[in-house]
């Protein structure tokens, strides 16, 4: 911490020589380089915050601070940039995680473009989640963990969305053969694949028949499902993270 004389308190390093002590404590120069206690990267002399880890940085200047504006200077340094506040941060992941879930399903007229509205989203939700934070700074891991927390719930909406149409276009729309043939299409040109790779003819009835099966038809989806789930959790985990440190080039905070 920063003494009345303008000299910074901090432990004295072995070797060090540009320190001094008075009345028992120890004071480094403002010139030199600070680190912080948590990661121990370099740390501007006054900043309110670690760079890296977003640990707050105690910052207390007698001779350039009014008194008047202390209160307010220790109430900023108080919160951690790497804790999040969840009832705001959910409510903005509801909003837009729900409708990026929906157009991500199987049946989305986007398609593969789809996929790109979740990271979108989840950087969306921590800009938003941001400029509601005073002072509005976030850590990159606070930013992957709200984009975890998007990713769920789009995942969860997409994978609701296309088990929905699924079923409404098969039992409402009578639409079943079109799925059927289109499975068995794919199926016929796996076969015709594993053929020319020279397999065997016995397990390739043996998993054509299984493929074909009501039970082969559940897992492939199942499987289809999970793996939608899994990369727009991924995605969105990266778009996060990705808006974090957007966030945190944008808002840096000042000494």
């Amino acid at each position: 911490m920063e003494s009345p004389s303008g000299l910074r308190a901090g432990p004295l390093p072995q070797g060090a020589s540009n320190f001094t002590r008075r009345g028992g404590q120890c004071y480094r120069l403002l010139g030199m380089e600070l680190t912080c206690s948590r990661c121990h990267q370099a740390v501007q002399p006054g900043a309110c915050f670690c760079p890296v880890c977003g640990l707050p940085q105690l910052v207390y200047s007698a001779e350039t601070a009014p008194e008047a504006d202390q209160p307010t200077r220790w109430n900023e340094a108080v919160r951690d940039a790497g804790t999040i506040v969840w009832k705001p941060a959910l409510r903005s992941a509801l909003a837009l995680a729900i409708p990026a879930g929906v157009l991500c399903s199987f049946f989305s007229p986007l398609g593969i473009l789809g996929f790109l509205l979740m990271p979108v989203a989840s950087a969306w939700v921590v800009s938003l989640y941001t400029r509601a934070q005073r002072p509005p700074w976030i850590t990159v891991s606070a930013g992957a963990r709200i984009g975890l927390v998007t990713g769920i719930v789009g995942g969860w909406f997409a994978a609701a969305t296309t088990a929905v149409t699924l079923y409404a276009m098969r039992f409402w729309f009578h639409q079943g053969k079109i799925f059927d043939n289109l499975w068995e299409n794919s199926v016929s040109h796996q076969v015709s694949q594993w053929t020319a790779m020279g397999a065997d003819n016995q397990s390739i009835d043996w998993f054509k028949s299984l493929l074909l099966s009501p039970e082969g038809r559940a897992a492939s989806f199942l499987c289809g499902m999970a793996l939608l789930t899994t990369a727009l959790l991924l995605f969105s985990i990266a778009g996060g993270a990705l808006g974090a440190r957007m966030q945190v080039k944008k808002h840096r905070p000042e000494a």
